[in-house]
């Protein structure tokens, strides 16, 4: 058996909430929409995976999400322009990466992410 995909389900009482933060922000597209669940999406070939922790890393909370681009201070200026208050950052994490935390509309602690 070969895992094909990880499918991240968000329970929330608006969906189209995540639009602005997932779609118009984060640029992702929308695959599906059936009024009580929309799921958002990218072409991107992307590796298959799942992360257990006990804290978020450099003392942070652990985040619900987290999501890698390729240019995070891009993606922070998006978020800041489209007014997401910044909980986290942006720091250079002694592991690799350069990252920030933000909520989305949903009240999920997303941590926005690139590799060095």
């Amino acid at each position: 058996m070969t895992v094909r995909r990880i499918i991240a389900n968000i329970a929330t009482p608006d969906v189209a909430a995540a639009r602005r933060f997932y779609q118009d922000v984060l640029g992702l597209e929308l695959l599906m929409d059936h009024s009580w669940i929309a799921t958002y999406g990218s072409s991107e070939t992307m590796a298959v995976q799942i992360s257990f922790a006990e804290q978020g890393g450099s003392g942070t909370p652990v985040p619900d999400l987290s999501i890698e681009v390729d240019d995070v201070d891009e993606a922070l200026a998006a978020m800041k322009a489209a007014g997401f208050a910044i909980e986290y950052g942006p720091a250079d994490e002694p592991w690799g990466v350069r990252r920030f935390y933000v909520r989305d509309p949903l009240g999920r602690l997303v941590n926005i992410l690139s590799h060095r």
